[in-house]
């Protein structure tokens, strides 16, 4: 029989164990601790040792499926008290773990560990095959289909496959929807997201909030800040066509460069069937099939289909105003 020491050392656990040298206040709490080493509590399924009857009985539902705890407030299920616990702060609003760097608060340690990462610019997940390192695991799963080429999201009305389940639902909303549900407050234009009237305003607006960390030079757009980095601080990494070594600053403009050179056309013309390398360019073409004209000339009113035709009426439009008012 295992033989335990008690220690006299003035302290208030002073029942030591011999196995684990783990302290506890009374013989009691020992004796159960130890049923943890013997496997008395210990879960047949994953092996797991609790330390007390209790204990493992909760964590048996783990298994079985069984859901013991309920919210009283939606009715939501848990097999662990801890779940519902947690469940229950978003009812009550409660969020007991601060950030001490900016003070944003969460309601789970979990978030508030994931957050931690903005400010330390820790990245513990990283790709094995191009040691890309991530904050969040959810976010090394979903770039490790980059590399083996999965694409469990399939829309269900074209079969498109895609790597992320955001991509799958701006799909449906951009090419199987028209409904477009949000507008810009200063010319009224419709636009399928939000996130899409908050980058178009910024036309109306003149705002710049990309700026360059090595000049002073500001940027309406992302994608702009990005190519002004590459040509002019030699910051990032070019895209090279391996036909003519071409470089680009964005993935995607080599993709659409590499389809000109094998005569790749995916976009087809309803009307007239005529093809094109990307959707802008059949969507300029198809004006060509329509009487609408949304380009207005501010000085004489006069309506064009294309920005193109306009731009160039309206410098002519203006000389000629210059002209009169000299006459």
């Amino acid at each position: 029989m295992e033989k335990h020491r008690k220690l006299h050392n003035g302290g208030d656990k002073v029942y030591s164990c011999s196995k684990c040298d783990k302290h506890f206040a009374s013989q009691r709490n020992l004796t159960e601790h130890m049923n943890i080493h013997n496997g008395r509590f210990k879960c047949s399924e994953c092996g797991i040792c609790f330390d007390s009857s209790s204990e493992l009985t909760v964590h048996r539902g783990v298994h079985s499926g069984e859901k013991l705890f309920e919210c009283s407030v939606c009715g939501k299920r848990f097999s662990q008290a801890g779940h519902l616990r947690t469940h229950s702060r978003i009812h009550s609003g409660e969020k007991p773990y601060k950030c001490e760097v900016c003070q944003k608060a969460f309601n789970r340690v979990a978030n508030l560990t994931r957050h931690m990462r903005v400010h330390t610019g820790d990245r513990p997940y990283i790709c094995h095959v191009c040691k890309k390192a991530f904050r969040q695991s959810g976010d090394l799963n979903t770039h490790m289909r980059i590399h083996t080429g999965d694409k469990p999201y399939k829309c269900s009305l074209c079969d498109k496959s895609f790597r992320e389940s955001s991509t799958l639902q701006s799909h449906k909303r951009s090419v199987h929807s028209d409904r477009k549900p949000y507008y810009c407050p200063y010319c009224g234009k419709l636009f399928k997201r939000a996130r899409e009237v908050k980058i178009h305003a910024r036309v109306h607006t003149g705002a710049k909030p990309y700026s360059c960390r090595h000049c002073s030079e500001s940027f309406r757009w992302k994608d702009t800040l990005k190519s002004h980095l590459l040509k002019s601080h030699n910051e990032g990494t070019w895209f090279t066509c391996h036909i003519c070594q071409k470089k680009f600053s964005h993935k995607r403009e080599l993709k659409i460069h590499i389809r000109r050179h094998e005569g790749v056309k995916p976009y087809v013309c309803d009307e007239c069937q005529k093809c094109f390398c990307i959707a802008a360019e059949m969507r300029k073409h198809q004006l060509v099939h329509s009487d609408f004209k949304g380009f207005c000339c501010g000085l004489c009113g006069k309506d064009f289909k294309r920005s193109e035709y306009v731009k160039g009426h309206f410098k002519r439009c203006s000389d000629d105003v210059e002209c009169d008012s000299i006459l």
